[in-house]
């Protein structure tokens, strides 16, 4: 018996590009083998087998396994070199006899089994995810040889009733309250701010001068460190840790405070561990905005707002459009969640290892672009690469199963999308976006750049679908 990966069979998937897939036939393949060696149907036994694979148990008939013998023979005798004899007119025994029984039957195994592969998934419609596993079970001249195969296929998806989901109602609102508002029109009026250095604590708001030092087992980071740097102490803007801890600082004085750093933070130093954050306070400066009056607000317009309170409206009316933005983002995210919590598909693992490669060649590029090597985040890590790729196992085959889910959810609604539908919403897209604009000619004739698009309309249709058939919540 002998096992071997036909790596010869190339699985063919669209990309599961923007969490959206589909499956396609593979281009080229035979419904029977190169030179006619199979003419008939293959006599195929298949069983369903765990993690979405099938098993095929394949008889190939004497005359094909003496039809290959001969073939293979042939090719080596007009190739092979024995003295006393021209190139290829060695005898066939006198051949065989030099190559061995073993060496032959390798080199039959590697003519026949993809030949007898190929025609054996068009038989049964079986369209792989992975190279199938094949083992040689028999194989002798004069005799029907037989094959044991494995092949991962797509997993079938059980897809939840989009129509008898419940969502539960969401446990916070997106009111513009008039506090929200005068915070936005603050952060509108910031650029034109005055700064002033002031004699008192810090407060939020201001803008703080501070050393930092930074420390990870004893051991200071120099490249996260700094020096008389100005930081304005804001949420979103120093870490939450820092921002809580300078109100109330005065020049002079000392704050330390402990992080722990996200195991993808960008400087590997850092990622995954805990430091020690020292703050010393060398200066206060604060940020006055000017009044909002009229001239302020039709100055900030160009014209187009002639009062202050007509500014303040506008403004109030752009954050209602946002709340609803956001408040219909967060459906869309709890239908998702609900129909693929109800739904139920087995991932393979190979889809699953695919998505880990293509997630850590991400990683790479990214850390390469900021002049760090891969091995040596890693090193920082304190992780091989096998034990990143566990770790984040559970995540990958998370994300995966909403490719499957809204993948097969998109296939049952006939949302996928035409050749000129995409086209269009290449176009519509572009005229909103200079950049794409001056690239649409380009974008056209990219088959990668259609297939991307294609995946954004997929993706807004399934989301604009699940939206009108899932109740609303109450």
């Amino acid at each position: 018996m002998r096992s071997l990966r036909c790596s010869s069979l190339r699985p063919n998937l669209d990309p599961l590009d923007h969490r959206i897939s589909r499956r396609r036939s593979r281009p080229g393949l035979r419904r029977s083998v190169e030179f006619g060696l199979v003419p008939e149907p293959l006599a195929i036994e298949t069983e369903r087998l765990p993690k979405s694979q099938v098993g095929m148990t394949i008889e190939v008939p004497a005359v094909v396994v003496d039809a290959t013998y001969d073939r293979v023979l042939s090719r080596l005798a007009s190739r092979a070199k024995i003295e006393g004899f021209r190139p290829g007119r060695a005898p066939r025994a006198l051949i065989e006899a030099r190559i061995g029984p073993a060496a032959l039957r390798e080199e039959v195994v590697e003519a026949m089994v993809p030949e007898v592969l190929q025609q054996a998934l068009a038989e049964k419609s079986l369209d792989p995810i992975d190279n199938p596993d094949v083992e040689v079970l028999e194989l002798e001249r004069g005799k029907p040889a037989k094959l044991k195969a494995t092949v991962s296929v797509m997993p079938e998806v059980e897809l939840a009733d989009a129509t008898k989901l419940k969502l539960e109602p969401p446990d916070h609102t997106h009111e513009v309250t008039d506090e929200l508002l005068d915070r936005r029109l603050d952060d509108l009026r910031e650029p034109m701010a005055e700064i002033t250095p002031v004699e008192r604590e810090v407060r939020l708001g201001d803008i703080a001068v501070i050393d930092i030092d930074v420390e990870v087992d004893g051991k200071v980071v120099e490249s996260e460190s700094r020096h008389s740097t100005e930081a304005e102490v804001k949420e979103g803007v120093l870490l939450p840790e820092l921002a809580a801890a300078l109100p109330g600082t005065f020049t002079g004085e000392t704050r330390e405070v402990r992080v722990d750093f996200p195991a993808d933070y960008s400087n590997p130093e850092l990622a995954g561990r805990r430091a020690t954050i020292r703050v010393t306070v060398r200066g206060v400066k604060e940020k006055v905005l000017p009044p909002l009056d009229d001239a302020l607000a039709k100055s900030m317009t160009n014209g187009k707002q002639e009062t202050a309170e007509a500014y303040r409206q506008a403004v109030r009316e752009e954050l209602v459009e946002s709340a609803h933005a956001v408040e219909k983002m967060e459906r869309e995210q709890a239908a998702v969640t609900a129909l693929v919590d109800a739904s139920s598909v087995e991932v393979p693992e190979s889809l699953v290892d695919r998505e880990l490669t293509s997630e850590l060649e991400s990683l790479e590029r990214t850390l390469n672009r900021q002049g760090l090597k891969l091995e040596k985040y890693l090193e920082y890590l304190g992780k091989p690469v096998d034990q990143w790729m566990e770790d984040h196992r559970p995540d990958a085959t998370a994300r995966l199963k909403v490719d499957l889910v809204l993948a097969e959810f998109a296939k049952r609604e006939g949302l996928e999308p035409t050749d000129e539908e995409v086209l269009r919403y290449l176009e519509e897209q572009a005229a909103q976006d200079e950049e794409l604009r001056t690239q649409l000619d380009a974008l056209r004739a990219s088959r990668t750049a259609r297939s991307y698009f294609a995946s954004r309309l997929r993706r807004r249709r399934v989301l604009d679908r699940l939206l009108e058939v899932v109740p609303s919540a109450t």
